[in-house]
């Protein structure tokens, strides 16, 4: 009797076993096709922006998903909400927002996900309650500590130094300017002065018109911390054709391809940023994920994203990149974004 026991019990082990294969294979499922999801930028002309949400229709695509950005020109506080209010009545499966204020847009984004749309933040972070998952470039105390151990390094460690940020409710340049100022509290840098914080509202004239004002204010400034692709941008164009080219560092937060005639001509030494593209693509990634139902969003959870590979949801619902690069004429040329 035990021998045609045992024969019988191969094959049924082998369905079994195949059966578990099965679950395993759906619990890791691939994100269901067809998803229609939705990029909400600070800025639709934002160059920053439009490479971040370009990785996140890439991502789309190869999820064989409906992707589409839209959003304002501007980077006003409640300028996002007109947006996020049609995308509700288009049924979306999923919206991306780079938020332009941590609360202006959280009653908005609450209604979405009463009903049933999935909201992930990028890059800008939104009142935890406003969304499922926010994607961070990298740690926001390594961003912000980073910018000041880079300039610190730039200026030789003494000067006065100013900041171009963007929007005064920008959740993420306040961020980081907030670990900036607690970096600045080590010994190392007493000799460096924090005089003005000055913001550009992501605009590039603005940005233009208030480095000239801080150097203007400030004839003693040796340096210019940007962390913002515009602001960066904008303060290298005007320091390099004023008699301030050589005397005051501009550093900060840009892209390559936006800082690279800067590098050449030597009025930027060195900036950091991550890769925005791929920022983009593991946000929608995200995204996708939440509403096919493989993760929920709480920590622990963990998700493929492509070629960026297995990701982990951490504290809070945040999902991170990876640490920023830091930029100079050394290596700018391997780099095309």
């Amino acid at each position: 009797m035990k021998k045609p026991y045992r024969f019988a019990r191969g094959p049924m082990l082998a369905a079994a076993l195949l059966a578990v294969t099965v679950a395993l294979t759906a619990s890791a499922a691939e994100v269901k096709s067809g998803l229609k999801i939705a990029f909400v930028p600070k800025q639709i002309n934002n160059p920053y922006e439009v490479i971040a949400d370009d990785g996140g229709m890439a991502a789309i695509k190869e999820m064989k998903g409906d992707g589409k950005v839209v959003g304002p020109s501007d980077a006003g506080a409640s300028s996002q909400v007109s947006y996020i209010n049609t995308l509700i009545t288009q049924r979306q499966n999923a919206i991306v927002i780079a938020a332009n204020d941590a609360n202006a847009v959280v009653p908005y984004l609450k209604k979405a996900m009463s009903q049933g749309i999935k909201v992930v933040t990028f890059d800008s972070d939104t009142a935890p309650d406003g969304r499922q998952i926010f994607v961070n470039q990298a740690e926001s105390e390594a961003i912000g500590r980073g910018q000041i151990q880079l300039l610190s390094k730039l200026i030789g460690g003494e000067g006065e130094f100013a900041i171009l940020s963007a929007t005064p409710n920008a959740t993420n340049q306040n961020t980081w300017i907030k670990w900036m100022q607690e970096e600045l509290k080590k010994p190392e840098y007493s000799k460096m002065k924090l005089v003005k914080i000055a913001y550009g509202n992501d605009d590039d004239q603005k940005s233009f018109v208030e480095t000239q004002g801080l150097l203007q204010a400030y004839p003693n400034l040796k340096g210019i911390v940007a962390p913002t692709s515009v602001g960066i941008a904008a303060a290298a164009r005007y320091i390099q054709s004023s008699p301030a080219k050589g005397k005051v560092t501009v550093t900060g937060l840009g892209t390559p391809n936006q800082m690279r005639a800067f590098i050449k001509n030597g009025t930027v030494q060195a900036f950091q940023l991550w890769d925005p593209g791929q920022l983009g693509y593991l946000a929608a990634f995200a995204a996708a994920n939440l509403a096919s139902g493989t993760i929920t969003g709480k920590e622990g959870d963990s998700f493929d994203a492509g070629k960026l590979g297995k990701r982990t949801v951490g504290k809070s619902g945040e999902v991170i990149l990876g640490p920023p690069t830091t930029f100079d004429a050394s290596n700018i040329d391997r780099f095309n974004f």
